[in-house]
């Protein structure tokens, strides 16, 4: 295999897409990996203010099979073609090609990251896996600026998630470490990445 995987795992908001950037490697969008909007088999919200709405916090709403054969295709053949989704449509809107380069490295980020973990573990293409942290409340601010930016939902929605996403966050980073994520802040995990690339340099 020509490359292994960094995982960067973590709430929404937590910085996870900027710090993949920062890292300077190939980065594997994971949220691309969504259902659509229209896929019967997405799970619901049953209680609350946003009962009946879809739960896209849940894992039931992502392609885990089809994220990791994309994950260990890219790393088999240095490079491959991966959806583009966009939030506010609810859907994907085209394919895009991912070209590793010869890097030894590639990132794979986004909130259900933790869940590829261990099957790319098993496959032996796990090279590092980590989830991102913030303060709840300065995630919860980062997530709906960032959510109002890209108009993804209504605003009244997107405060009321977030709202319910902070008092999860404790709930998500623990998940994410058994999974076998270590929590860490964002200059954490870029500090760790070039002492793993620094190995193979």
């Amino acid at each position: 295999m020509p490359a292994r995987v960094i995982v960067l795992a973590g709430p929404s908001g937590s910085g996870k897409s900027r710090l993949a950037e920062r890292l300077g490697l190939p980065v594997l969008r994971l949220d691309d990996f969504y259902k659509d909007g229209g896929d019967p088999t997405l799970p619901r919200i049953t209680e609350g203010a946003n009962a009946g709405l879809v739960d896209w916090d849940h894992p039931d709403s992502w392609l885990c099979d089809d994220a990791v054969a994309a994950a260990i295709a890219l790393c088999r053949d240095g490079g491959g073609d991966v959806p583009v989704y966009e939030l506010a449509r609810d859907g994907r809107t085209g394919w895009q090609h991912l070209d590793l380069a010869g890097a030894p490295f590639v990132v794979a980020e986004g909130i259900f990251a933790q869940e590829v973990v261990p099957r790319l573990r098993e496959e032996g293409l796990l090279a590092a896996a980590y989830c991102v942290r913030r303060a709840p409340i300065v995630t919860f601010w980062l997530r709906l600026v960032r959510d109002l930016r890209e108009h993804r939902k209504p605003p009244l929605v997107l405060v009321r998630r977030g709202l319910a996403l902070m008092h999860e966050q404790r709930h998500v980073v623990a998940h994410a470490a058994e999974l076998g994520c270590r929590p860490v802040k964002p200059d954490e995990a870029a500090a760790e990445v070039e002492r793993l690339r620094a190995t193979v340099s």
